[in-house]
């Protein structure tokens, strides 16, 4: 390591020459006694050869010594600098390069202070944002639900009251139509509240075994009633013993928000499997369904907040409730924040049709 640097080598290089030097003054030295030019006994002769030899080597030997001293000093500066740089990285706040002695990497390591308290500054600021959004969402939220409250309950009555008098079939769809976008809206501002507190870290995901059987099951109930009502089929397939470190109440709701999408965009008649398998690298959750699939466009985009697929454009001009595209960002919001990861992708059958939609979950034992 030391031979690579720089002046090691110009060190290196000097020494070398002083001994060149030193040799071939001894045999100028030598030379000269031998041609009678020098008029010394044989014994001073022998004394001054080996004072000469002596002081070359001692002179070559301090000046690598102390070359290769101050090289090591180098190399340990920088190892301890490269320390803290990486200890600031992995979030620790308190760095300070205040400990270096003058010379070039103080002012390196000057300049690197200014730039990690830059950075904390930073930090803190978008820190501040986020909770300031998310504490403006949650008063909206509030703020919303009074209202919200009061429209369902005047639509409501107004249902009621339009099946006792039996006399306007298309206003009383009206209403329920209402009553489906005040639901739709209900659960925009619930979704938009979690994504908000999930980006501003204010949401603290629990590390504990989950076990995927219990995930599903916790996943499915909310759904239980609308499969039977779509007349989908409900299909698990879990390896026992199948589990991995994680929030059961959120990994819980971001299946759920894929089952749901699933059980939506699957046609009467069909169903949905979840399988569930656990391996030495992770344990993985595979939602697939028996509907169209999705577009090859839309792949891409499809976990991208408001982002939804060209049909469901379509559908959204005749005013249909069934979301915003906002449930499968707050899935993948949750999982990506316990280290996981999710897919999607289509199911083809033997001839190469697309024969349904897939979801993967895959949550690792250990993250790098």
């Amino acid at each position: 390591m030391l031979l690579r640097n720089r002046e090691v080598k110009r060190t290196l290089i000097l020494a070398v020459i002083l001994c060149v030097l030193g040799a071939f003054a001894t045999g100028t030295i030598v030379a000269l006694y031998a041609n009678n030019v020098l008029a010394i006994s044989t014994l001073d002769m022998e004394m001054l050869t080996l004072l000469a030899a002596t002081g070359v080597l001692v002179s070559g030997i301090f000046i690598v010594t102390v070359f290769m001293y101050a090289t090591r000093q180098r190399y340990r500066d920088l190892a301890r600098m490269a320390e803290k740089l990486d200890a600031a990285l992995a979030g620790e706040r308190s760095i300070g390069f205040c400990d270096m002695k003058e010379g070039e990497l103080a002012i390196l390591a000057s300049e690197l202070d200014k730039v990690i308290t830059r950075l904390n500054l930073t930090v803190d600021e978008l820190q501040t944002e986020k909770l300031a959004l998310s504490d403006a969402l949650a008063d909206i939220s509030h703020q919303l639900k009074t209202p919200l409250t009061s429209i369902a309950l005047s639509t409501e009555l107004m249902r009621k009251r339009l099946i006792e008098r039996d006399d306007a079939p298309e206003i009383l769809e009206r209403v329920r139509l209402i009553q489906n976008l005040q639901y739709r809206v209900e659960n925009l501002i619930a979704v938009l509240l979690k994504l908000a507190r999930i980006d501003a870290g204010v949401i603290k995901l629990v590390k504990a075994p989950v076990l995927a059987e219990e995930l599903i099951q916790k996943a499915y109930e909310p759904l239980a009633v609308a499969f039977d009502i779509a007349d989908i089929t409900f299909e698990t397939d879990v390896q026992p013993g199948a589990q991995f470190d994680g929030d059961l109440t959120w990994s819980a709701e971001a299946l759920e928000n894929i089952i749901k999408n699933c059980m939506e965009y699957t046609p009467a008649g069909g169903h949905v499997r979840v399988q569930a398998t656990e391996d030495v690298l992770a344990c993985r959750i595979r939602i697939e369904d028996t509907g169209p699939g999705i577009a090859q466009a839309d792949l891409p985009h499809i976990f991208e907040r408001f982002y939804r697929a060209s049909h469901d454009e379509q559908e959204s001009s005749k005013v249909n409730p069934a979301g915003v595209g906002i449930g499968l960002s707050l899935s993948k919001s949750l999982v990506t924040a316990q280290g996981g990861t999710i897919t999607a992708e289509n199911v083809k059958d033997s001839s190469g049709s697309v024969c349904g939609a897939a979801f993967t979950f895959v949550f690792f034992k250990t993250v790098v």
